[in-house]
């Protein structure tokens, strides 16, 4: 089975993980969610030919998202102009955060027999996020927000161990492609398969949602996360980036 296009994986992890507030110029897209992640709150191009006016476009994101609060940020995938690039780095905006979108054919997963699949407002799901993430209560009201305006079929993700959560994660699908972000597992319970565990639960749902493709990011430097995802038969796709001004 060949796997979706560019363009396809990227338009349904913008409605899997969506911004609060959104506005388009073009194939640029502005997306603003608080500050919670840099991908809700970044500029993104998703046609390499849309360039025209690219230093007046970004400088206009930038004045947008310094309105908002937040820092300027642009994410950098196979899809970015090529006149954004060349404006960015005219300017010195720094590299970041390399990483990487892995994704596979969705082939049937048993569930975990303590996995939980909750709504995503669920307080049992934001729990375990909140306790297995470090979250305060501020980083928790942040992430509900993002949460409340998805519009694609989710399910958040619990598994416990002697009554405890354990692992978590959010499984989303849009395009029929299932994509899982906030995966998380206790790192005081190390190579104990459980965040294998979480995502045969998020995996064995979208299944049978109907959902033919999975997908996810992983930093570059996670190796322990890319073992996982490749262990459930995740394989690399391509490469993306985020740009930020004033940094090394």
């Amino acid at each position: 089975m060949a796997l979706p296009d560019t363009l396809t994986m990227e338009r349904a992890c913008l409605k899997t993980w969506p911004g609060i507030e959104v506005e388009w110029d073009g194939s640029w897209v502005r997306r603003a969610a608080g500050g919670f992640t840099k991908r809700a709150n970044s500029l993104q191009c998703f046609d390499p030919d849309d360039g025209d006016n690219a230093e007046d476009r970004l400088a206009a994101g930038v004045d947008w998202f310094t309105a908002r609060g937040l820092p300027p940020v642009v994410r950098t995938t196979p899809l970015a102009s090529h006149r954004l690039n060349a404006v960015l780095d005219e300017a010195g905006w720094a590299t970041i955060d390399r990483s990487y979108l892995f994704a596979m054919p969705l082939a049937e997963h048993e569930a975990d027999a303590q996995g939980q699949l909750v709504e995503p407002l669920d307080p049992r799901f934001l729990a375990a996020q909140q306790a297995l993430q470090g979250y305060s209560d501020a980083k928790v009201d942040q992430m509900r927000n993002v949460l409340a305006v998805l519009a694609v079929p989710a399910m958040g993700i619990v598994v416990e161990r002697d009554g405890a959560a354990v692992a978590s994660g959010l499984m989303a699908i849009a395009d029929g492609i299932a994509v899982a972000t906030s995966v998380i597992a206790d790192r005081n319970r190390r190579r104990q398969g459980l965040g294998s565990a979480m995502m045969r639960t998020g995996l064995a749902w979208a299944k049978a949602q109907g959902a033919t493709t999975a997908a996810l990011n992983v930093q570059a430097d996670n190796a322990a996360g890319q073992a996982l995802y490749g262990s459930l038969g995740y394989t690399h796709q391509y490469d993306y980036t985020y740009r930020v001004r004033g940094q090394a």
